[in-house]
């Protein structure tokens, strides 16, 4: 037991040691102009790469993405139909089908899915 404890110990020591090193080896003395500067193919950038990202297509991306991994939990319905008793069948099918319109009601009524706002 204490011999297990010893070598934890040793090796979290080890392992903050080489952290404290590498954190002092590897830190960026100078800042370089040009490699804070996009790159375009070797050509100047004609405009700021620093432009704003559009938060709604950013909305729209991430409930594309929810309601497209919904679907694919709702692939396995249909060949456990036959498997299952069809009552409750029906009554799991239909309340993940009530979540998921639940889910979409909420996310029209807070206006994300409104893109000309």
């Amino acid at each position: 037991m204490t011999l297990t404890m010893i070598n934890m110990l040793l090796t979290m020591i080890i392992v903050n040691i080489m952290m404290m090193l590498n954190m002092y080896i590897s830190k960026k003395m100078t800042m370089d102009r040009e490699k804070n500067s996009p790159f375009e193919c070797g050509f100047d950038p004609t405009s700021s790469s620093r432009i704003p990202f559009s938060l709604k297509f950013f909305m729209i991306a991430v409930i594309f993405l929810i309601f497209d991994i919904e679907i694919a939990l709702m692939l396995p319905l249909m060949p456990t139909m036959n498997l299952s008793e069809m009552m409750y069948w029906s009554i799991s099918s239909l309340m993940f089908i009530t979540m998921l319109i639940i889910g979409l009601y909420h996310e029209w009524n807070q206006g994300a899915l409104n893109w000309s706002k």
